[in-house]
């Protein structure tokens, strides 16, 4: 495993994205599991994207304009629907008893369509990962597996982090409803603007 690999693993892990802003808000509405949990949705998300570049499913991706662009919309779509949901969701937050916490599965289930909804990360790792695989490898498949399992790892520790942060000042934030309102707006803000991002995006 190279050092140029894991440096690189981590700056595109740690920019923040679609991802990251989930996790975020996750921690700060639900708290410290829910942060975890919205984490490892993320990173379940990105398998597909793996299995795809490790398969040759990317390179057709890469090559149908069409195909790109129906996976490129309906992202765009989701990240409209989570920004529309962010603002909806007006329960009240405690730090003791939160009402009505939001099942497990759904978390993670939101997390993974984030990731799955996102063609430039199939294109990222069909430029990716083998850049870190010599040409004619024998074992060039099953070194391509390590490789996203270790971006995976990557990224469930990273998303993680940003999760747990937030969470704890979390008692900080939600005690001021206008503080809390804000951040709302600021979350759905920011899945619009990720989501226009995407639709202007060129393979």
């Amino acid at each position: 495993m190279s050092i140029a690999f894991l440096l690189t693993t981590l700056v595109v892990v740690a920019t923040p994205g679609t991802g990251v802003v989930y996790t975020l808000a996750a921690a700060l509405s639900r708290g410290r599991r829910a942060s975890v949990v919205a984490a490892f949705g993320c990173t379940l998300g990105t398998v597909p994207h793996m299995l795809a570049t490790v398969t040759g499913v990317a390179a057709l991706l890469h090559a149908s304009a069409t195909a790109f662009q129906v996976l490129k919309y309906a992202g765009v779509a989701y990240l409209l629907y989570m920004a529309w949901a962010t603002i909806r969701d007006k329960e009240p937050i405690t730090v003791d008893e939160p009402a009505a916490p939001v099942p497990t599965g759904r978390v993670i289930v939101r997390g993974v369509l984030i990731n799955i909804l996102n063609p430039k990360l199939t294109l990222f790792f069909f430029a990716f990962l083998p850049q870190f695989v010599g040409a004619g490898e024998p074992h060039s498949v099953p070194r391509m597996l390590a490789l996203g399992g270790v971006f995976m790892l990557v990224t469930f520790v990273v998303f993680a982090a940003y999760g747990i942060l937030a969470a704890s000042v979390r008692s900080h934030v939600i005690s001021r409803p206008r503080v809390m309102a804000w951040l709302r707006r600021s979350f759905a803000g920011s899945f619009v603007a990720l989501g226009a991002k995407l639709a202007f995006t060129a393979r």
